[in-house]
């Protein structure tokens, strides 16, 4: 799937999410979404994405940040934000999900 078939919610949550914080990070949320078949399967690797970073937070840092790194505890601090954004999105029935072409 690419980024574009989530639905503004998801996309709210996890990309925008990320962006508010830094692109190097949404880089790393976009390039997942190729790995996954539908929205569901996308939102549960975003979350093991982010455990991932929390649980190796040095080493996420060093992977992730080209330049302009951030503060540890503002990185966590979004990680954070983005990981209960989605826990939201998961528990939307899909009917109250909006789609639209981006």
């Amino acid at each position: 799937m690419d980024t574009g078939d989530l639905s503004e919610e998801a996309y709210d949550a996890v990309i925008i999410g990320a962006e508010k914080f830094h692109h190097d990070l949404t880089l790393q949320f976009g390039v997942m979404a190729s790995d996954c078949k539908d929205e569901s399967e996308y939102l549960k690797e975003a979350l093991l994405l982010i455990k991932e970073f929390e649980s190796y937070i040095e080493e996420a840092m060093d992977k992730i940040f080209y330049e302009n790194t951030p503060e540890k505890s503002k990185f966590r601090t979004a990680l954070k934000e983005i990981r209960e954004a989605t826990k939201e999105v998961q528990k939307m029935p899909l009917e109250k999900k909006t789609y639209i072409e981006r």
